[in-house]
Formats: structure tokens, C-alpha cells, sequence
């Protein structure tokens, strides 16, 4: 899409252009002006005409010499180099001046002064103000004076070459087939009119951010071949009362005048929030709303104007905008499943050198929980680090490390933990690995790391689930979930008697979770299937407030410390029934610092008498230092396919 722009100049531009015409006046006219009749001579005359007392006054610039004679006439001669010029001058009583104090007639100096500039800023304030006027369609004086505002600041896009078209989003198929059909009604609304069928007014967007709601909208009107206008919901916001509703009925005056077409207003939410009381008689959102609502209600059926709007917080939006006969169609955009990322990096992946042998599958099961947005930057990531690496095309490898750096950031190369702390981080991620592997329905390791990142994490464990997005979960896995975010504590107190600051993330996301079970999940016998607790803004991170009196509450707190503490109790029961596994993949990642889910595994199904006791190794590690606590406040991170919850 190609957005319809004006071409203007800035003000800037015309006082400038007036700067210039007034230095120029007092340069070349100025002179010009003063000596209009002066007559050529040579410097030999002036000389001459010097000596003999005949000159009255001189101006001298850097080329010529003006002067007037005892009778009043004007004459002018080119500029020689004359040592004696000032000194002869003074002799013989020469009234004479430089070309910058030169002498003029007040009456000329007061009109290049004064009168010819305010000609001039009357003229071109005068030409503006038509151009402005015609632009706009007439107006009053104040719209003069204050420009656009009350204009709306809409931008325009037609179908180019170059259009976005459905082929273009991908992962997004249910969607795509709901707006589908408003596409088929703008080519032929005809058809609708004749069974007597209404298209809807408005069309609402939601989803999480990133998820290619704005991109959707261009869609359909790159499908329709239609103009689309665009604007965000902050944009309709001024500073003078009552121009936000006069934006609104502009932008709605231009779509009825280039109909049929498609009107976008992105974060509609800004003005579009419910009116809870808060607002006085005479908000400015309160009266863009309303404006809003009435220009809706003034549409006429099938005039061939779709609105579409999008928004991150459809449960803050004001009733009287979504009811039936406004936006009476809710698409949700939501975050793609394994096939809708697949399909995703295979379009973003059209746009880079790739290898050939690249498998998208994989990338998708590793990338759960990713939005459009974050699998686009996921793939530039990798190229960015095919070119770092002097590579002509990305590879599998690359598109892998890029996901790390989407999740837990890029690796800090000049960070040096001391050998007590990566020996610390080692436990710490394998008691992970170790119970989420000797457990049933947990997702398999993919990878374990102790090379710190730029988020803060010292280390990770990464589960890939086998198959793809995981939409139901079972009390049990719940529960396995918690254990596993557990693990790492428990290895630090099993292997080394003490505890340290690393697993603060996992605590949170365990508690997190334990709390969800109890409150939302109706998963425990003490309050049945009973909501204690609320989910704001589900698609901005979810925040949640409890729902009930403070003695519940206290009963919550207890039943959720009691189940983090069930889990952690067998968390620590799995890592000493295979202490000798512990120790020993612990070693291979302390030397290694990076193993793959393949090399875990195999030293996991070894046979206990394969297996080398190496505790006493870790011992005299620790002995080394006066210390068993991490001095580094960073989190563990154990990123397990990015869903934490249902």
C-alpha cells in the first residue's frame, strides 16, 4: 500500500524565502536605487576631479566608487588598488563614506526597512491562507489560525504493486476467513443487497500485540482494491476541547466521499473506554467518543465505508461502542499455533538467504508462544548473525541462537562467573533438566546452558513440546510444572547444603502457577469450583486481582505455600533417588557449558554402574572459595515453550 500524500512546505521554507528577498533588496536594488543616474567614468576623472576640489561626497564599495559633484551630479568609477585614496580624500575635504553607513534618503531607508517587508509577509500570509482555504474547503477565520486542528490527520493508502494481500499474513487463517467476506462485499455488495443482507458496521480486532492486526486491515483493502484510511486512536486527542469530535467527523465526511473504502483506527481504545463516571460533562474523549458513536449510527446501510479498529484491551472498551449496529463483529488475532508459526517463518524467510536444509518445524516447536512480530524479528536476528559470522545465508544454527536471544537475550562473552558459581549454575540447571525428564507428561529438554545472557539469566533449561501448542492442562502437568521450576533449588541444597539468590525467577513462575490452580483453576478440594481472583487485560501480560474476603485470602496464601512446598518435597525426593546422574551430567555441563537435549538424554539412560561418582569433585571446588552463595542476583531461566499457563 502506498500511502496519498500532499507535497508541502514547511513555514520555515517561506520566512526564509523573505530573509533572502530583503538582502537582496538591500544589496543590489538599495544601490541600484541610489545611483540609478550615475555616469561612468574613468579613475584617472575621479582623480583629477578630486584634486580639484570638485567632489562633494563619496560612497566606496568593494567594486565601484560612487560620487557626487559640487553641482549635484553622480558619477561612479571601478575600484583600483590606491594606497593614497583616503589620504587624498581627507586632503581635499571629501565628504565620504564605506558601502555599509553610506548615507540614503530616509524616506527610501523607511520603505526597504519597514514598509516593503510587511508588503511582503502580507502577501505571502495572504497566498498561504488561500492555499490552506482550498485545502481544507473553506472555513472560518480561526481554522485559518490554527491549521489543521479539527482536520482529521488520516492517512490515505491505495492499492500499489507492491499491495499487502492474505498471501502476505500468515498464521492467522481464521481470521483471514472472516474478513474474507467483507473483501467479497466490496467487489460486489449487489449481491447482499439483493437477499436483503447487511454487511456490519464495524469490525473489531483483537488480540496480544504483535500479532498482525494492523496488517490484517491493509489486507483487505489491498484484496478490495479500495482506498484505506488510517489513524490511531490517540491521534483524534487535542489539546483544545471539542477538535477530537471535529476530527471525527471529518474523517467520516472523506470515507462517504471515496466510498466504498475501508477506515482503520488502531488502539481505538484511547478513546473508546467505557464511561465509568470518572469523566466530566465536558472531556474531550468523552465528546470523541460520542461523536464517534453518532457518526456510526449515521452510516447508511451497504454505503460501501467499512470500519475496522483494532485494540490490545477489548474488555475496556465502552458497551455502547461494541453492541450490535456499531462494532458488531469481534475477529480475534490470536497468537499462532505450530503450523501458523511455520508458516510464518517460511514468509519471513523469503525475504533472506537461507539454507536450504533448514527445518521450519523445529524453529516453530522451539518458538512456542511467539507472535508474528517476534518470528519476524526472529528471523532477521539469524540473519543479522549470518553476516557477524561472514556467511552468505542464514542457517538452522542461526535461526536456533536467534530464538535464545528473543527469549533470554544475547550471551554476555565478557562476563566471567568464578568456577564456585558455574559449578552453582550447573547443579542449578540440571536439577532441572533431571526431574522435568523423570517425570511423565513434561516436555522433552531441548537444550541446557550455563552461559549467562543479557536479561540477567546465569543459565536455562529449554523444553520443546513434541506437539506444538499444549491448549489443555492437566492438574498433574500443572503440578510437574511446579516441581520442575523447583529442580534447580533443589540440586543447590542437595549437592551443596545452602541456597542461593538464582532461583528467584523460578520461585515467581512457581508461585505464579500454584496460585492460578487455586484461584482461577478451581483445582483444589478447599474451595471447589469457586473464582477467587479476576484476569485484567488478558492480552497485555494478564494482571490479576483477587475476589474475595481477606480471610479466603489467607486460606489461598496457605493452600498455595502448601502445594509449591509438595512439589519442592518431591522435586528433592527425584534429584537423591539420582544423585550419581546429578553429579555426573552436572560435570559434562560444567566443562562443556552448552549440551544438547540428545547428549542429556544419553548420559541419562546410562547404567548406575556406568555412572562416576564425582561429588567429591564439586567438594573441592567449593573448598576454594570462603563462600556457598552466588554473588550475582541474576535468575535462572527455564524456558519452557513460553507457556507458563492455559
Amino acid at each position: 500500500m502506498n500511502e496519498v500524500k500532499e507535497p508541502k512546505k514547511p513555514m520555515m521554507f517561506y520566512y526564509l524565502a523573505v530573509l533572502i528577498v530583503i538582502v537582496l533588496l538591500n544589496l543590489f536594488i538599495s544601490p541600484m536605487l541610489v545611483s540609478g543616474n550615475a555616469k561612468k567614468v574613468a579613475y584617472s576623472t575621479f582623480i583629477s576631479d578630486t584634486e580639484n576640489n570638485k567632489i562633494k561626497k563619496a560612497i566606496i564599495s568593494s567594486k565601484d566608487i560612487f560620487y557626487t559633484d559640487s553641482e549635484g551630479n553622480n558619477y561612479y568609477t571601478s575600484v583600483i588598488n590606491d594606497p593614497d585614496l583616503v589620504k587624498r580624500l581627507s586632503e581635499h575635504s571629501v565628504k565620504f563614506y564605506s558601502e555599509i553607513e553610506k548615507e540614503s534618503s530616509p524616506i527610501l531607508e523607511f520603505i526597504l526597512s519597514f514598509i516593503l517587508p510587511i508588503i511582503i509577509f502580507v502577501l505571502i500570509g495572504r497566498w498561504f491562507s488561500s492555499r490552506l482555504m482550498d485545502k481544507m474547503g473553506g472555513g472560518s477565520g480561526s481554522s485559518m489560525m490554527f491549521g489543521n486542528i479539527g482536520k482529521s490527520n488520516a492517512r490515505v493508502y491505495v492499492q500499489s504493486t507492491e499491495g499487502i494481500k492474505f498471501g502476505d499474513v500468515a498464521g492467522e487463517e481464521e481470521a483471514k476467513d472472516n474478513l474474507k467476506e467483507i473483501v467479497d462485499y466490496l467487489h460486489d455488495p449487489q449481491k447482499y443487497k439483493d437477499i436483503g443482507a447487511s454487511m456490519p458496521k464495524g469490525i473489531l480486532l483483537v488480540g496480544p500485540p504483535g500479532t498482525g492486526k494492523t496488517m490484517l486491515a491493509k489486507a483487505v483493502a489491498g484484496e478490495a482494491d479500495v482506498p484505506f484510511f488510517s489513524i490511531s486512536g490517540s491521534e483524534f486527542v487535542e489539546m483544545f476541547v471539542g477538535m477530537g469530535a471535529s476530527k471525527v467527523r471529518d474523517l467520516f465526511k472523506q470515507a462517504k466521499e471515496k466510498a466504498p473504502c475501508i477506515v482503520f483506527i488502531d488502539e481505538i481504545d484511547a478513546i473508546g473506554k467505557k464511561r465509568d463516571g470518572h469523566f466530566s460533562g465536558n472531556d474531550e474523549r468523552e465528546q470523541t467518543l460520542n461523536q464517534l458513536l453518532t457518526e456510526m449510527d449515521g452510516f447508511e446501510g451497504n454505503n460501501g465505508v467499512m470500519i475496522l479498529a483494532a485494540t490490545n484491551r477489548p474488555e475496556s472498551l465502552d458497551p455502547a461502542l461494541t453492541r450490535p449496529g456499531r462494532f458488531d463483529r469481534r475477529v480475534p488475532v490470536e497468537l499462532p499455533d505450530l503450523k501458523g508459526r511455520e508458516d510464518i517463518l517460511r514468509v519471513h524467510a523469503k525475504k533472506i538467504k537461507i539454507s536450504s536444509d533448514v527445518d521450519f518445524n523445529k524453529v516453530a516447536r522451539m518458538a512456542a508462544g511467539s507472535s508474528g512480530a517476534e518470528l519476524a524479528n526472529i528471523v532477521n536476528e539469524a540473519a543479522l548473525r549470518a553476516v557477524r559470522s561472514s556467511r552468505r545465508f542464514a542457517t538452522q544454527a542461526d535461526l536456533e541462537e536467534s530464538i535464545e536471544v528473543v527469549i533470554a537475550g544475547y550471551q554476555k562473552k565478557n562476563s566471567i562467573m568464578t568456577d564456585k558459581e558455574k559449578l552453582i549454575v550447573s547443579y542449578h540447571e540440571v536439577g532441572h533438566a533431571l526431574v522435568a525428564a523423570m517425570q511423565k507428561h513434561s516436555a522433552p529438554v531441548q537444550k541446557i546452558t550455563i552461559v549467562p545472557r543479557t536479561s540477567g539469566a546465569l543459565g536455562y533449561t529449554m523444553q520443546v513440546e513434541e506437539e506444538g501448542n499444549h491448549y489443555l492442562m492437566s492438574k498433574e502437568e500443572l503440578e510437574n510444572q511446579i516441581a520442575t521450576l523447583t529442580g534447580g533449588r533443589a540440586a543447590e541444597e542437595i549437592e551443596f547444603g545452602s541456597v542461593t539468590t538464582g532461583a528467584s525467577n523460578d520461585i515467581e513462575r512457581a508461585t505464579k502457577m500454584a496460585r492460578a490452580m487455586v484461584t482461577r483453576y478451581g483445582m483444589t478440594d478447599d474451595f471447589d469450583m469457586v473464582a477467587l481472583e479476576t484476569v485484567n487485560n488478558q492480552y497485555l501480560g494478564g494482571d490479576t486481582s483477587l475476589a474475595c474476603s481477606a480471610e479466603t485470602a489467607a486460606l489461598i496464601d496457605k493452600k498455595v505455600v502448601e502445594t509449591v512446598r509438595i512439589q519442592h518435597e518431591k522435586a528433592l525426593t527425584i534429584l537423591r533417588d539420582n544423585k550419581k546422574k546429578l553429579d555426573e551430567i552436572a560435570k559434562f555441563l560444567y566443562e562443556k557449558e552448552t549440551i544438547t537435549g540428545e547428549e542429556f538424554m544419553e548420559i541419562l539412560n546410562r547404567k548406575d554402574e556406568d555412572i562416576i561418582d564425582v561429588s567429591f569433585e564439586s567438594g573441592d571446588l567449593l573448598e576454594k572459595s570462603d563462600s556457598s552463595s552466588a554473588s550475582n542476583d541474576s535468575d535462572s531461566l527455564l524456558a519452557h515453550s513460553r507457556t507458563d499457563e492455559i
